[in-house]
């Protein structure tokens, strides 16, 4: 038997069918769901694919099963309330409330997750889900109740709060300004002396990527045309802070997610606020449709967003 044969199906999918098959009607089990209309309809076309088969024939105004459909509906029926009674014993037993988020890596890294903590001794009894990747997470999925993202005003999904703006700035370690005080490293007291100095740049693709770029910030500076002693070239934001941090070089780094290592000193800006430079793309709260009306996602929204306000106050933002 081929490995495409016994490849297990998607559980969602599956879910995402048995709603459609039962109430013959993409929009009412969309409805059902908590879920778009479109999101049934790309779940019903991976069902399908995966098998191989059509599963329903959508008319005008009608949906019927086909005979594969009905096949498929008969284990359906008899498989899901167990697994659902199952699922229903395990999280009486856990007793414990979770919330799930989604952001990406670098601002889970440098501004989530040190400040998880504060949330977990105010709230012992709700376990946080914190799921960081740089690909756009779909809120339609049951799995996940928030998304902290990053996007222009024009991008960001209808109901999402802003957080806090962007701004940034060179940074280098502590341990580098100081050889640079002490006359062991080369000068770096305005943008020219950026000459004599390594330049960690995001290696992105992304269009948000040219708003973040050393490039934007020495035209501002008035050196187009400057070329630094070498390029270090990192995918992730936090990647180039870390370098900094290691002091092998200079980072363009985001305000907001490195403040605190600012006020402690861990991190130095050699052009002061005169080094500053602002970007269009903004930070937001985005709360999952089906997730709004559970105290425990309500309470750590709350919580996010007066983290933001310390943010916004630290970065001096209105």
């Amino acid at each position: 038997m081929s490995g495409s044969t016994r490849r297990p199906l998607s559980l969602g999918n599956l879910r995402a069918f048995e709603a459609v098959a039962r109430r013959l009607s993409f929009s009412d089990a969309a409805e059902e769901l908590f879920v778009t209309q479109s999101a049934i309809s790309r779940q019903i076309k991976g069902l399908e694919e995966e098998l191989g088969a059509a599963l329903f024939v959508r008319g005008t105004r009608h949906v019927e099963m086909t005979q594969s459909g009905q096949m498929l509906m008969r284990a359906v029926e008899a498989g899901l309330p167990k697994i659902d009674a199952s699922v229903r014993q395990i999280r009486a037993a856990r007793s414990r409330k979770r919330v799930s988020v989604t952001t990406f890596a670098s601002f889970g890294s440098l501004w989530l997750l040190p400040r998880i903590e504060a949330f977990q001794r105010e709230h012992p009894d709700i376990d946080i889900r914190v799921s960081a990747a740089d690909a756009i997470a779909d809120l339609d999925d049951p799995e996940l109740d928030l998304a902290l993202r990053y996007c222009s005003p024009a991008q960001a999904p209808a109901g999402a709060v802003r957080m806090f703006g962007e701004v940034l700035t060179p940074v280098v370690s502590r341990s580098l300004a100081e050889q640079i005080r002490l006359g062991a490293a080369p000068p770096l007291s305005k943008p020219a002396d950026l000459t004599q100095h390594t330049l960690a740049e995001e290696d992105d693709t992304k269009t948000s990527t040219e708003y973040l770029s050393w490039r934007r910030w020495l035209t501002l500076q008035g050196h187009p045309g400057l070329q630094p002693k070498r390029w270090l070239y990192l995918n992730f934001t936090y990647q180039q802070v870390q370098a900094a941090l290691a002091g092998h070089g200079v980072a363009l780094a985001r305000v907001a997610l490195v403040f605190e290592a600012l006020q402690r000193g861990e991190l130095v800006e050699p052009f002061g606020p005169a080094g500053r430079m602002d970007s269009p793309y903004l930070y937001w709260l985005v709360v999952a449709p089906a997730s709004r009306a559970r105290p425990e996602v309500a309470q750590f929204c709350d919580w996010v967003l007066a983290q933001a306000a310390d943010t916004r106050k630290a970065v001096g933002e209105a």
